[in-house]
């Protein structure tokens, strides 16, 4: 039901560690699917689809949620992007 997209300077590794550790962590859901481009995380609190696709220096991060924004996992999920730097160096905000 929400959509979100984020900018990263982050590689592809980087970008799956982060989101493996936060939405296991705070989001209380664990991976269900998997393929190249994509995984799917699913447990009580909903289910996150989590897109990451490389465009040169940059990579477009995608994430759907089946819940309202006012969810506990669309506010992990913003979290999550908040852990994306968008240029190299970059602090996480929180």
């Amino acid at each position: 039901m929400s959509d979100y997209e984020r900018m990263t300077a982050l590689s592809a590794r980087e970008i799956w560690e982060r989101v493996e550790l936060v939405l296991s962590t705070r989001g209380e859901v664990s991976l269900t699917r998997e393929d190249h481009h994509s995984r799917t995380y699913t447990g009580g609190e909903g289910t996150v689809v989590v897109e990451v696709h490389r465009h040169g220096p940059y990579a477009v991060v995608s994430f759907r949620t089946d819940r309202l924004r006012t969810s506990k996992i669309d506010g992990v999920v913003r979290y999550l992007m908040n852990q994306l730097p968008y240029q190299p160096g970059d602090p996480p905000r929180e």
